[in-house]
């Protein structure tokens, strides 16, 4: 009876709990590790715990709940000031590598985190492996110092070079994320490929216990593509990055003998399979107003030139490419030419690929917004404008016009822009189709550690066999006042001669009627009553308007609804 008590959701905890205690006593009691497990830990990290990652981990939540003012509201922090918009913007360039877009964002970074962050940090080690050298023989040695002071100094570093070297104003930590993927994959190709899984598990047990019973129905959701979401130039940044240093501690900095590393084949097939499931293959184009073009064939290409790449890097041989002109001291730059090896070309190829990818961040990052004012009438406040436009220049990505392969970055897009010159911003925060989509959303600005919200909301009247009029208004602490007003709509049905059409105004809207060469308007009736325009009464029912002359009674328009909206109140 007491079991029958408990809530439904403690009931299927309590069963995931209960087969998770009996699978993993299953496991001991076969395996009978006697210590074992706990004393190979140890022997790599600091009381067996990945400290390093846990540093970096509670900075990122630190950053998420502080500067992003998370703590205030979870669901929702303040990303628009925390993107890398500019070299000339220093605040978003520090915060981009570390702060995120949502709650589901920072989580699953931070989960992946986890998994590879200890897997690198297990293959760099606490300890010194070098024969002879003492654990406090030295600062560099100290297992303390590399525990708090050199793995999560190292980590947080690369999360500002990912975000200065990142192409677009990006935001999140999968630049880290992948870096120590990369490092791990040269060190363990196969268990890193085997830890993916565990990622997938680590989350799968956090949404367990956060939501045991979960209802769904199938939902349409607007947004770009999957793939056009993925920051592939900043995940082959990072995957790049942590594959050199990777390298070079395998190969220079532990002598690297031939022995010492992964076979080039296992050091392959891993960074390929990774590259495909991490889907670095989704190299796009943005044509503007929502409109992406994927080029999966030229981002396969990619992958496998990268993985051909670190192969080489990470498990080519040390002896000279052409032994018999191979100098045996090399002095000069021509002597050592003659004795490169393959395991130089394939650093050598790896740092251009890297300079390859990271190259065209650069100028971008440079340009500067221009402070030319927003079409509309703006909100102002605190440096930020926030207006509603439609089929202008999008400055996000046409900051520098470039041209290539018949496309060009002078895009044009429509929605709610965000703009601040004095923090190189310039944005689409919420596109024309998301709006249509939910008739309101929130647009949150700020800066370290405060925000503002405007909420934007469209309204509007779809004519019967014509297009919808709509209004789109701002509404910040109770004050409304709009931002745009779309064109009138023609309504298809005519009476007695009457073209009538329905206009959105600043005001609200109105109807016009048009008769014997004479133009009358009128504000639309409130709801369930009626005005008379060229002797046709309009009477407002519920959400629809209806012409009324003599007996005959047609449609003209309905109220604008929206799918999003509806769906959520269901």
């Amino acid at each position: 009876m007491a079991f029958e008590a408990l809530p439904a959701d403690a009931v299927h905890l309590l069963i995931a709990g209960t087969a998770s205690v009996v699978a993993l006593a299953a496991v001991y009691v076969s395996d009978r590790p006697a210590g074992r497990w706990g004393r190979r830990l140890r022997s790599r990290l600091l009381l067996g715990l990945p400290w390093g990652t846990l540093v970096a981990v509670g900075f990122v939540v630190g950053v998420y709940l502080f500067v992003q003012s998370g703590l205030e509201n979870p669901n929702r922090p303040v990303v628009i000031p925390f993107r890398a918009w500019s070299y000339f913007y220093p605040e978003g360039m520090l915060w981009a590598g570390f702060s995120h877009a949502s709650r589901g964002h920072v989580t699953g970074n931070l989960l992946s985190t986890l998994v590879a962050g200890t897997l690198a940090e297990y293959a760099y080690g606490h300890f010194p492996r070098e024969r002879g050298s003492e654990a406090f023989g030295s600062l560099r040695r100290n297992p303390y110092v590399r525990a708090f002071c050199v793995v999560p100094g190292v980590i947080l570093s690369f999360g500002v070079v990912s975000s200065l070297f990142a192409l677009g104003p990006v935001i999140g930590f999968s630049g880290v994320v992948f870096a120590l993927w990369g490092f791990a994959l040269v060190h363990y190709p196969i268990g890193t490929i085997a830890s993916l899984t565990a990622a997938t598990l680590v989350n799968v047990v956090y949404e367990t216990v956060r939501t045991p019973i979960e209802i769904a129905e199938a939902t349409p959701s607007f947004g770009p593509p999957s793939w056009a979401n993925v920051a592939v130039q900043g995940h082959a940044l990072g995957l790049i990055a942590g594959a050199l240093v990777g390298a070079w501690l395998l190969r220079w900095r532990r002598g690297g003998a031939r022995g010492s590393t992964a076979p080039a084949l296992a050091v392959f097939a891993g960074v390929l399979l990774f590259g495909a499931s991490r889907r670095l293959w989704a190299v796009y184009w943005y044509l503007g107003n929502q409109r992406y073009e994927l080029y999966r064939a030229l981002g396969f290409a990619g992958v496998l030139v990268l993985a051909t790449v670190v192969a080489v890097a990470v498990a080519g041989r040390d002896e000279p490419l052409r032994p018999s002109v191979a100098v045996p001291d090399p002095r000069t730059i021509r002597e050592r030419v003659t004795a490169v090896t393959p395991a130089t070309v394939g650093v050598l190829c790896l740092l251009a690929v890297f300079a390859a990818v990271a190259g065209p961040a650069v100028v971008p990052n440079l340009v500067a917004v221009d402070e030319g004012d927003l079409p509309g009438d703006p909100i102002e406040m605190e440096g930020y404008q926030v207006t509603y436009a439609e089929d202008i220049e999008d400055r996000t990505v046409s900051v520098v016009d470039v041209e290539a392969f018949g496309r060009s970055t002078s895009v044009r897009t429509s929605g709610v822009i965000v703009a601040n010159p004095d923090r190189e911003i310039w944005t689409t925060a919420v596109s024309k189709e998301n709006l249509a989509f939910w008739g309101y959303r929130a647009v949150d600005v700020g800066g370290t550690g405060w925000r503002e919200t405007v909420w934007v909301q469209r309204t509007g009247w779809v004519a019967v066999g014509g297009n919808a009029t709509y209004r789109v208004d701002a509404v910040r602490d109770e004050d409304r006042s709009t931002l745009f007003v779309s064109d009138a709509a023609d309504a298809e049905p005519r009476l007695a001669g009457r073209n009538v059409t329905v206009a959105a105004v600043e005001e609200g809207f109105e109807l016009r009627v048009a008769h014997g060469g004479t133009n009358v308007s009128e504000p639309l009736p409130p709801a369930n009553e009626s005005t008379t325009l060229q002797g046709v009464e309009f009477v407002r029912e519920e959400e629809a308007i209806y012409a009324e002359r003599g007996d005959s009674r047609v449609r003209i328009a309905d109220r604008e609804t929206y799918e999003g909206r509806e769906r959520s109140r269901n």
